[in-house]
């Protein structure tokens, strides 16, 4: 559903499965080297505190992993709300349905669209309009949509002085605000990666290892987390190795093209 919203067309269900237990505990564990945007050590130190359980933490993790969010202190209160350390609080309850998914934090730029539109009865094209404004800090023009956001409000029945509250909730956050759908396509892509190196981790380091075969620091480090995992990468050879790194039963085999000074004509003749 999240993709469909995001890119304007349907997906296979199954690229998601419903309940996929191996792939969100090794993510809450943070062992994401070789995972899509999610491999850098920071990242897995949100991660252990996050402990995503569904595909909408991964995005929301993909938009929180920014200076902004991180400096801000947004990225603390995701956590604490998620795990109920703080409680969450609506400043109207039409914004619970708006923020749910987020935790009550304003994290996505479409929020502050649909919050617009929703309370203040902005069209599509106003609530862009100050999605920009608030986004490039233009104080000339969210000091006119202010007004007409806060009538717009006290018109369908939102107290003024909350209404006030909102628009200025909405500008702080909006600053930090990121693209919905941009954090969904990067986190549909964390998740599939996630989701092989924790279902079939062999095939999964064999192809990473590929990947990177000319970057001798990768496949090193690579190599390492596949040590981790209780993976043996067997030693090149000439008579099993292919031009790829290859699964060799429940081990994986070094691949001719990575060693170094070892061109790939003379392992295609070989």
């Amino acid at each position: 559903r999240l993709i469909a919203e995001s890119t304007g067309r349907e997906i296979d269900i199954d690229l998601i499965p419903i309940d996929d237990r191996p792939t969100y505990e090794m993510l809450s564990r943070g062992e994401t080297a070789g995972v899509f945007q999610l491999e850098s050590s920071g990242m897995r130190a949100i991660l252990r505190d996050l402990k995503p359980e569904v595909f909408e933490d991964i995005v929301a993790l993909v938009a929180l992993y920014r200076p902004g969010p991180l400096g801000s202190g947004m990225v603390d209160d995701f956590i604490k709300n998620k795990h109920g350390l703080k409680k969450v609080k609506y400043l109207h309850p039409k914004l619970e349905p708006i923020l749910k998914d987020t935790y009550g934090v304003i994290l996505y730029q479409e929020q502050v669209m649909r919050i617009s539109s929703d309370l203040a009865g902005f069209t599509l094209g106003e609530a862009d309009m100050l999605r920009r404004a608030m986004g490039k800090k233009k104080p000339e023009i969210i000091a006119g949509l202010r007004t007409q956001f806060v009538d717009g409000a006290v018109n369908n029945g939102v107290d003024g002085e909350i209404a006030g509250q909102i628009f200025d909730l909405m500008e702080y956050f909006a600053g930090y605000g990121f693209n919905k759908s941009h954090s969904a396509a990067y986190a549909l892509v964390s998740y599939q990666t996630a989701y092989l190196k924790a279902n079939y981790q062999l095939q999964y380091m064999a192809a990473l290892l590929t990947s990177i075969k000319e970057n001798a620091d990768k496949v090193a480090a690579y190599i390492e987390e596949c040590r981790r995992l209780g993976i043996e990468v067997l030693p090149p050879d000439v008579n099993e190795s292919r031009e790829s790194f290859t699964v060799a039963g429940n081990k994986i085999r070094f691949g001719l093209a990575a060693v170094k000074n070892v061109g790939l004509g003379a392992v295609e003749s070989i």
